[in-house]
């Protein structure tokens, strides 16, 4: 099951800036660890597709099984709309075709409590490979 909101008051939204502008300053949103004791952070603006963030959620899950915890602090809240293959422009805009979070640079993005620091390091390394943006892994 992919993670989508539950509803909107609008269903289709704008894009936003370009990302290459949205550079941000580390004060901007989540920038030091709260829940775990490993983390992380972007490096680089960009944005994350629903089935990118369960990726790595699984990936990392996977390598820590019930020797910690992980606390994904990122949700898809941004529709994208698409129109069908091979429809003459116009029309209107097209349906929703999934959702995506905005990530700013130095954003962190997961946490993981634990007690195996070597572990979770090697799952973040894990969820590393499967994430388009630069990223970093932090220590509390």
């Amino acid at each position: 099951m992919l993670l989508s909101p539950r509803n909107f008051k609008y269903k289709k939204q704008q894009k936003g800036k370009s990302f290459n502008k949205i550079t941000g300053s580390l004060t901007s949103g989540l920038t030091k660890l709260k829940f775990g004791s490993v983390g992380l952070r972007a490096l680089t603006a960009g944005r994350l597709t629903a089935k990118q963030i369960n990726a790595v959620r699984q990936s990392i899950n996977k390598r820590i099984k019930k020797l910690g915890r992980l606390k994904v602090n990122i949700f898809p809240h941004t529709p994208i709309s698409k129109k069908p293959i091979e429809v003459r422009m116009g029309k209107g805009k097209g349906n929703v075709d999934h959702y995506v979070f905005k990530v700013k640079a130095g954003f962190i993005l997961y946490e993981v409590e634990t007690s195996f620091i070597s572990i979770a390091i090697k799952a973040l390394k894990g969820g590393q490979i499967r994430l388009p943006l630069k990223t970093k892994i932090i220590f509390n």
